[in-house]
């Protein structure tokens, strides 16, 4: 693994150490949806520096993953990918932050995202480790 893919890895580690540690209260969902896009979306730029493609500076997890899926040798939920999308953008923002189209997260949906979050990363440690 390259050195500069390790290091995507690693800030997607982090993501998901904030992920896990805030997952479990109500008032966070928000939050935990962000990490958990971060995570992932990291963790598919491991993939574009790994194959010497050059890193987009777009947050789009649908787009990043057609880019990658060639590469990527486990099954991704696009659903799930379409989520993330979806709460990524207001949650950075105060006003409706991190709502989807039913409203806030709720605590079971902000689990599934971290849930879908350690999948994705632990799936390309493996990958990209070998």
């Amino acid at each position: 693994m390259k050195e500069t893919t390790k290091e995507w890895l690693d800030f997607a580690g982090k993501d998901m150490i904030a992920c896990e540690r805030l997952v479990d209260d109500p008032s966070l969902t928000t939050i935990v949806a962000f990490h958990a896009q971060q995570t992932v979306e990291k963790c598919f730029k491991a993939f574009f520096e790994e194959k010497d493609l050059k890193v987009p500076r777009i947050h789009n997890l649908l787009r990043l993953y057609d880019t990658v899926s060639e590469f990527i040798d486990f099954p991704i939920d696009e659903d799930e990918l379409e989520k993330l999308d979806e709460v990524y953008i207001e949650t950075r923002y105060p006003v409706g932050a991190g709502m989807l189209p039913d409203g806030k997260p709720s605590l079971a949906v902000a689990r599934e995202f971290f849930e879908f979050a350690v999948y994705v990363y632990q799936n390309a440690l493996k990958v990209l480790g070998k």
